[in-house]
C-alpha cells in the first residue's frame, strides 16, 4: 500500500532531522531544513526540488503526528477507491498545489514545511469521491471546515498551503472519478498532466514578478 510507505518515508526523514539537529522538538535546526524547506526566493533561483521536498519535512513530533494520523485515516479509503497509482498522483499533485499557493501568495523569504497541503488535498478529494458515489459527505466537509478554522487561529500554520492543496486535491480527484468510461485512462492521464503543467507554469511565472 502507498499510505504506509508515505508514512514511513515522512517518519524516516523526521528522524533524520532529529539526528542532525540533536533534538526532537528542535529538529528544524537540522541542515536538511536549509536544503529542503520551501522558500519561494530559493525556488526562483533554481532550487526547484523544494516545491516537493518541503512537503516531507515536519517541525516537531506533534506536527508529524497530526499529519501522519490524517494521512492514515483519509488515505486508506482514498487508496482503496482510486488504486495505488491514482492515489499517489492525488497526493503528490495536491502537495504541488499547496506549494504553488505558497509561491504565489506568501512572502518570498518565508520558509514552509509539512505534508499538510497533500493532506488537505486528500480531504478535498474524499469529499469529491463521496459526492460521486452519492454518499453523505457532511463529516468530511465538517472536518475540512474545522481544520481551516484551526489554520487561521493557530499562528505559524500555512493557511495558503492548506487552501492550495484542498482546491487542487479536489480538482485532481474530480478529473479521475468523473472521467468518461471511453478512453478513461488516457483522459485521466491527460487531465493530471495538464494540471501538473499548469501548477509548474504558475510557480515559474511568480519568479518573473
Amino acid at each position: 500500500m502507498v499510505v504506509p510507505t508515505l508514512i514511513g518515508l515522512n517518519t524516516a526523514i523526521f528522524l533524520w532531522t532529529v539526528v542532525q539537529a540533536g533534538s526532537v522538538n528542535g529538529n528544524a535546526a537540522a541542515p536538511l531544513f536549509d536544503e529542503w524547506a520551501l522558500v519561494p526566493t530559493l525556488v526562483w533561483t533554481g532550487e526547484w526540488w523544494r516545491i516537493l521536498t518541503g512537503g516531507f519535512l515536519h517541525i516537531g513530533p506533534i506536527h508529524l503526528l497530526f499529519n501522519m494520523l490524517a494521512l492514515w485515516v483519509l488515505g486508506r479509503d482514498m487508496e482503496m477507491v482510486l488504486g495505488r497509482g491514482r492515489f499517489l498522483a492525488v497526493y503528490l499533485i495536491s502537495l504541488l498545489g499547496g506549494s504553488a499557493a505558497v509561491m504565489v501568495f506568501s512572502a518570498p523569504n518565508q520558509a514552509v514545511a509539512g505534508a499538510s497541503g497533500a493532506v488537505f488535498g486528500l480531504m478535498g478529494g474524499l469529499a469529491v469521491v463521496l459526492r460521486r458515489l452519492r454518499a453523505p459527505a457532511g463529516q468530511v466537509v465538517g472536518l475540512i471546515a474545522v481544520n481551516l478554522v484551526i489554520s487561521v487561529i493557530i499562528p505559524g500554520i500555512s493557511l495558503l498551503g492548506h487552501l492550495g492543496g484542498l482546491v487542487v486535491g479536489a480538482a485532481v480527484t474530480a478529473a479521475l472519478v468523473y472521467a468518461p468510461v471511453r478512453n478513461r485512462t488516457a483522459v485521466q492521464a491527460a487531465a493530471l498532466s495538464g494540471l501538473t503543467l499548469l501548477l509548474l507554469l504558475l510557480i515559474a511565472v511568480t519568479g518573473l514578478r
